[in-house]
């Protein structure tokens, strides 16, 4: 369960990454928080908590 939901959120933070033409008027508030809710989760995955 934790790994669908890590590459869904790896998948996410690919999505709204500025480069893209679709969130380039976004700017890095999408990516940053997606990017903080991945490394959250990575955390919990290593230390055995998710």
């Amino acid at each position: 369960m934790g790994t669908i939901l890590l590459v869904i959120l790896v998948l996410a933070l690919i999505g709204v990454f500025p480069a893209w033409p679709h969130s380039r008027s976004w700017g890095y508030g999408p990516s940053g928080i997606t990017g903080l809710i991945v490394v959250v989760l990575i955390i919990m995955l290593v230390t055995g908590r998710l």
